[in-house]
């Protein structure tokens, strides 16, 4: 049987916690958040700078021997002149666009394709790298008007959408409901295919993600995640381990 001063007693109270003051950051981590810091900083430009480079020379390799020996700026100048490939080949498009938005060049080109296509494996490669090219550099893509975010295939799945226009005509009138909305469902992480579908209005939430940033999601699969933000809000440089980077 506990008396009162047993239960007074130390012993029988409870121990307090300890607080424990928090663990100071050591010099190696805090150079290892400097470093991937740099990294996160520094990796997107150099490569970004590589890249650029790598097609201005592969390009340069393409189109500078068409320049005449006796005409290459080589031969008069100290120094290489980069992306003098490039301006041919900016020249040369320029002047095969202009040639082909006549009807003499629209002959030639349909007289062209139609030879393709009667080519079996040639006609499908042609096919397909110019709907790609079509689809890439087309304005239509600037029809693209907001991001949106629908359920799919099924209840408590959500897919990214881009809303392109409102439907009308027989689809409207043939369907029950009195709002209908085109949309692209992209595929990942190649953009460029896809599903049209025709989606009730009520069922889209507009999101406030730009074209450029719904698109960075679904190419990288998710990885690139646009931060949450009103349209036309400009975002602070947000601290990325002990540095701090602008957000994208």
């Amino acid at each position: 049987m506990n008396t009162p001063d047993d239960e007074n007693s130390p012993s029988s109270s409870p121990e307090p916690h300890l607080i424990l003051p928090a663990k100071p950051t050591g010099f190696m981590t805090r150079i290892r958040n400097y470093f991937l810091t740099g990294l996160v900083v520094a990796a997107p430009i150099g490569l970004t700078i590589w890249i650029t480079r790598w097609f201005i020379d592969l390009i340069d390799t393409w189109f500078t021997p068409i320049i005449p020996a006796d005409y290459q700026p080589d031969n008069y100048l100290p120094f290489d002149i980069p992306g003098l490939g490039l301006l041919i080949a900016f020249v040369l498009l320029t002047l095969l666009g202009a040639l082909t938005a006549n009807i003499f060049g629209r002959t030639v080109l349909n007289m062209g394709e139609r030879l393709v296509g009667r080519m079996p494996v040639v006609r499908s490669i042609y096919g397909a790298l110019k709907q790609i090219f079509e689809t890439v550099i087309s304005q239509s893509n600037a029809s693209f008007r907001e991001v949106g975010l629908i359920e799919y295939p099924r209840k408590g799945l959500y897919c990214l959408v881009f809303i392109t226009t409102q439907t009308k005509c027989e689809i409207l009138e043939r369907v029950d409901h009195d709002e209908l909305v085109s949309v692209f469902l992209p595929t990942t992480p190649n953009p460029t295919s896809g599903f049209l579908l025709f989606v009730p209005k009520e069922d889209i939430q507009v999101l406030d993600m730009t074209i450029e940033e719904g698109a960075k999601m679904i190419i990288s699969a998710g990885l690139v995640e646009p931060p949450h933000r009103k349209a036309g809000e400009v975002l602070e440089p947000v601290p990325i381990a002990n540095g701090t980077v602008p957000s994208a």
